[in-house]
């Protein structure tokens, strides 16, 4: 186990020897830790032939130095500036070859931020390397099913004994491997990811896994899928990429967390290299993916595509409409769907697409809030302003008015500075339908009273 040095041990007797230039490597993954942050875990590797030698009458060991500075890429302010030395003694010049592999991890607030992480040899701060890193911070315990990152292993002990090791969590020992890199040296290369609110949605539905690894010509290489239940709320998913079957190249490892029933579905993936100069590529076996396939949608029946398509119409154009009435093949629409939906991401250098979840987050809860008469709740009035429009400032409700039947006014104070929605029972059956809005663009009835009144 490495150790973490506050201050280095001033020797009498020392000799060094000078190493070839540093072999530094480094990888991040994040994970869920409130509602506001996440526990952002920072893996790093030194292989002992980039440090120098130090040869003194007791010992003889290697050092490094980590330093880490993160800065809010908004404010530039600094948040993290802190530096570990690790060190490790030789015992022979068999372990010599061997890398130094630790982990350190913070608590960061939701944000975006710029990390700058150097490597150097101790005894030699001229050999160093420096990496810099853009992280956007979204925290994963929130009200929306989420999948962390995921963090790619050397090895994964379950179930371990060893509870003091710092790559323990959740009854796993996780060994980093921070340079990604696997194959001929590394036949087996593990992942360790995490599953939150599953239980936000409807109970007794199934949700399901998928892994698919893609390689660097966007080509199909393998995939599997598993059920996953929504008995616990969080829970862990570990995985097995076998490296000693993959010829050289740089693969993509993407894992979906797909509920059809919900029209939702999230996706978090990485990138790793193999290397196998004995391993012949042979095309015979791959298939050309479309980005539509390692996405949500690409798990989706043609039925789930059409209600889908049925359940974004407030937010189509026209001309949309009637490209998607046109098409006949479930591929077409499929490709039609994942377009539409990636138009209208905000944020496209971020997995999620937070525009279509807080959507399809919307078209939920009005199916929970505002069904009546066996109508769903995302085709009333109350549903589509709802997800068109967001929730509402402020709502006023009358009920049991003894000079009109019950309606409700809904204020949004954020849209065109301040509008009214005014929603009224004409039929007595909790059937709220729009008689009149300030919103321009929608229903204005300015003597929509008459239509509630009771004579």
């Amino acid at each position: 186990m490495n150790r973490f040095l506050l201050s280095l041990s001033f020797l009498s007797c020392l000799t060094f020897v000078f190493p070839q230039k540093i072999n530094f490597e480094f990888d991040y993954a994040q994970f869920g830790y409130d509602s506001l942050s996440n526990y952002v875990e920072f893996y790093y590797s030194f292989n002992q032939v980039g440090l120098t030698f130090v040869d003194t009458d007791t010992t003889d060991f290697v050092q490094g130095l980590l330093q880490i500075e993160i800065n809010d890429s908004v404010t530039s302010n600094n948040i993290i500036n802190k530096h570990w030395i690790i060190s490790n003694q030789i015992t022979d010049s068999v372990n010599l070859d061997r890398s130094l592999i630790g982990m350190v991890g913070f608590v960061i607030d939701k944000g975006s931020y710029i990390v700058n992480i150097t490597g150097s040899d101790a005894n030699n701060p001229f050999n160093k390397k420096t990496i810099n890193e853009k992280i956007l911070v979204e925290p994963f315990l929130n009200s929306i099913t989420a999948l962390s990152d995921v963090q790619l292993a050397s090895n994964i002990v379950p179930n371990s004994e060893n509870t003091s090791s710092i790559f323990y969590k959740n009854t796993f020992e996780v060994t980093p491997l921070p340079a990604s890199v696997c194959g001929e040296t590394q036949p087996v290369m593990f992942y360790y990811t995490e599953l939150y609110n599953l239980q936000v949605e409807p109970p007794g539905t199934e949700m399901r896994l998928d892994e698919m690894i893609i390689n660097s010509r966007e080509q199909l290489i393998s995939s599997k899928s598993k059920k996953i239940n929504k008995l616990v709320n969080t829970r862990v998913e570990v995985g097995i990429v076998k490296a000693y079957k993959l010829p050289t190249d740089t693969y993509t490892l993407r894992l979906n967390l797909i509920d059809s029933v919900a029209n939702y579905g999230v996706s978090s993936s990485k990138r790793f290299f193999v290397y196998n100069p004995s391993i012949v590529p042979a095309d015979t076996f791959q298939t050309t993916i479309s980005p539509v396939l390692s996405t949500t949608f690409g798990a989706m029946s043609e039925e789930e595509i059409d209600d889908l398509f049925d359940k974004s119409k407030y937010v189509a154009t026209v001309p949309e409409m009637d490209k998607y009435k046109a098409l006949s093949t479930e591929d077409a629409k499929r490709e039609f769907i994942y377009n539409f939906w990636k138009a209208r991401d905000e944020n496209p250098s971020d997995e999620r697409n937070e525009n279509y979840l807080n959507y399809v987050k919307r078209v939920n809860e009005s199916n929970a809030k505002f069904s009546a008469l066996g109508q769903q709740g995302w085709k009333t009035d109350r549903g589509r302003v709802f997800i068109v429009y967001g929730e509402p400032t402020e709502i006023q409700r009358y009920p049991n008015q003894t000079d009109s039947k019950p309606y409700e006014i809904w204020r949004y104070e954020s849209i065109e500075g301040g509008v009214e929605f005014i929603f009224g029972d004409i039929t007595g059956f909790n059937n709220y339908q729009l008689l009149h809005s300030t919103k321009r663009g929608e229903l204005r009835d300015d003597y929509w009273q008459r239509r509630i009144a009771i004579q």
